[in-house]
């Protein structure tokens, strides 16, 4: 898709989400001429990375303004006050992309009528480039442009699509939170170590990195996580007595299903 100061990529809202596209969209060669950035007041790094590339923004676009793509990276009890005041800038062929997390398709709908529609749940690893994207269309969307929306999200991750939005609830439990996950996980193996007998920063410093470590193994090989633990565990040795606790029928596995569980039941909550 050509994007054009007149048909610009228009993202509504610069906070980190947003801030972290719109970094990635430069960076990975988007026109900066052709994106218009709508945002009382964008971070100051996101103001200096306007004024450095030349993006044009505002507190809202120009009423002549009909947008190739806009891109809502708003937070979702934001919607109610945001959308009406966008809909006169969209037109019939405007591709609506949104990431706020729990806001469906058929809200957008309800807003804009029968325009291209794509729900994104991304996650805050997007600010380092390594964010996972799940991405779900409405039947307006045509193949090419589900290929503009791949390009534009591969800025800041991975991207994986899905037909039934229904998955979403499962894909927020898994990924959108994931992270916190991980960095609890992280919380728990530094405490743990302070119970073996560790200083405290010590266990901080080793546990973080042994996470950061292992998450940057897993990015770079091909092997599944199955695979690369098996790797780790030598038979007998302190990596099996460690995995017959955290792999038993009461371990981590069980607890990992009714956190998910949890997370899940609350987007379908906040979804309505």
């Amino acid at each position: 898709m050509t994007y054009s100061p007149h048909r610009p990529l228009a993202l509504v809202g610069a906070g980190k989400m947003g801030g972290a596209m719109l970094a990635g969209w430069i960076e990975k060669g988007v026109n900066p001429k052709s994106v218009f950035v709508v945002d009382p007041s964008p971070a100051p790094e996101i103001a200096d990375l306007m004024s450095r590339e030349g993006i044009a923004g505002g507190e809202a676009m120009p009423t002549d303004m009909r947008p190739a793509i806009l891109m809502l990276a708003v937070k979702p009890q934001m919607m109610d006050a945001i959308l009406p005041n966008l809909v006169p800038n969209t037109a019939a062929d405007t591709l609506v992309l949104s990431v706020a997390a729990g806001t469906t398709i058929e809200r957008f709908s309800s807003a804009f009528g029968d325009v291209p529609i794509v729900r994104v749940m991304p996650n805050t690893p997007a600010q380092v480039g390594r964010g996972m994207n799940v991405a779900c269309a409405n039947a307006r969307v045509s193949e090419d442009q589900k290929g503009d929306v791949t390009n534009l999200l591969s800025a800041i991750g991975k991207v994986a699509w899905i037909d039934d939005e229904a998955q979403m609830d499962a894909v927020t439990a898994v990924s959108g939170s994931g992270p916190a996950y991980v960095f609890y996980l992280t919380e728990a193996l530094a405490q743990a170590g302070v119970h073996a007998g560790l200083p405290e920063d010590l266990a901080k410093t080793i546990a973080r990195q042994t996470v950061v470590g292992a998450g940057e193994l897993m990015h770079q090989s091909d092997l599944e996580a199955s695979t690369l633990r098996e790797n780790v565990t030598s038979p007998n040795g302190t990596t099996a007595a460690a995995l017959a606790v955290l792999m038993a029928d009461d371990g981590l596995q069980p607890l990992m299903d009714r956190a998910v569980e949890a997370a899940a039941k609350r987007s379908k909550e906040l979804a309505g």
